[in-house]
């Protein structure tokens, strides 16, 4: 059941949208807006200093979170920050108002603390929120989705840093961001977002990613591993051949196969939907009005998470080593991995700034006993998840 929102003054036309960030989601989001007849960006917040950031009407930017709460309906978080975003979301929930993101790794790392406090859901256009859409498809449809799926057309789990600038440079966007795509870290939480979200499970750590397999073929090797395991599974292929979308495999109680297979869904038992596309900001007032109408959430982690994103060293790093970057950063990258296996690990998100107090190999997984992580909201709320799954309390800084 969706937490209420705190009745506020009757709402504007157009709805006053307050957006959290200034980065590529954000700009491109506050252009399309220009162009909506019934949502209004009021302020955006930004960190830097005002006359530094460009592409935005200076009247609309603002360093006070108090403003632009004060002048929303809805917030919408996409500053790729954890820390930040926890600060934001604990401020607009306080306040009543409801929150989209485009963060899985807010989410994955804290969102589970954050779902049962207030209206809080992740937005269409990035993978997670596109499965979300498709499995609202799919089951409208009457098909009983077993698979969960996300393509992905190239990984190199540890990439050089000079690569990572060039390509960062290239696609302009930030070098954390193309380094996090490019060694799996992204994708790793992603898939680990729709697992918990969707009540699914992973088949093993960091999951199967089928590797260079056409779709239907591993579409029948997935719905296969669903079925063995007795329920749905979150998971990806590998493939550069296909197009960057997600897919959802599933079967169908009640329509007759031949009826299926007339519809160009093959032979089954296993039936394949396909949504060849996610376009980021450009799908996110989707979202944004579903939530302004009372329609509940999309998408978030759930109170009780099954799957956990823990952080592999990439390379030997030392006692004292600091994590100035965890995410996208040249020590770790993320791999998902259940709760009931990872045992006391912190989620990769938690790590930016964190302190090393053992030595650690290249291929290990951090343990909460291998780091100090500095106080902040969002290692109370992750402290505050253990016990709901069964882990020990991380060590205070």
């Amino acid at each position: 059941m969706q937490p209420l929102v705190k009745s506020r003054s009757p709402r504007s036309v157009p709805a006053r949208i307050g957006i959290v960030g200034t980065g590529f989601i954000a700009m491109g989001l506050c252009m399309l807006m220009r162009t909506t007849a019934d949502l209004g960006v009021s302020r955006v917040l930004t960190r830097r200093t005002l006359d530094s950031v460009q592409h935005f009407e200076p009247k609309l930017l603002t360093r006070s979170l108090d403003e632009v709460v004060a002048n929303s309906d809805l917030i919408v978080e996409c500053s790729g920050d954890i820390q930040h975003a926890s600060m934001v979301v604990d401020t607009a929930f306080k306040a009543g108002l409801p929150v989209v993101t485009m963060g899985a790794e807010f989410h994955v790392t804290v969102g589970s603390y954050f779902c049962n406090r207030g209206l809080l859901t992740e937005a269409e256009g990035d993978q997670p929120g596109s499965l979300a859409a498709l499995h609202e498809e799919a089951v409208g449809m009457g098909f009983q989705p077993l698979v969960y799926g996300n393509i992905k057309g190239f990984l190199n789990e540890n990439p050089s840093a000079t690569e990572m600038a060039y390509w960062a440079e290239r696609n302009g966007i930030s070098v954390p961001q193309v380094t996090s795509f490019t060694d799996g870290t992204k994708l790793q939480i992603e898939q680990a977002l729709v697992a918990n979200g969707m009540n699914a499970d992973i088949v093993q750590r960091g999951m199967l990613g089928l590797r260079d397999i056409p779709l239907e073929d591993a579409a029948l090797m997935l719905g296969h591993e669903a079925t063995t395991l007795g329920g749905p599974i979150s998971d990806y292929v590998l493939n550069s051949k296909l197009p960057a979308g997600v897919f959802l495999v599933g079967s169908h109680a009640t329509e007759r196969p031949e009826v299926l297979r007339y519809l160009k869904l093959g032979e089954g038992p296993y039936y394949t939907l396909l949504r060849p596309y996610h376009l980021c900001h450009l799908e996110m007032p989707r979202t944004i009005r579903r939530v302004l109408e009372g329609r509940g959430a999309l998408l978030n982690n759930s109170p009780t998470p099954r799957v956990n994103v823990v952080a592999i060293a990439k390379r030997d790093l030392r006692a004292g080593h600091l994590i100035e970057q965890a995410i996208g950063g040249m020590d770790f990258r993320g791999e998902a991995m259940r709760f009931s296996e990872c045992g006391s690990a912190p989620p990769i998100g938690l790590l930016s700034g964190a302190r090393l107090r053992h030595s650690v190999s290249a291929g290990q997984i951090l343990s909460a006993s291998d780091v100090d992580i500095p106080d902040s909201l969002a290692k109370h709320a992750w402290q505050s998840l253990l016990p709901r799954i069964g882990s020990r309390e991380l060590a205070v800084a």
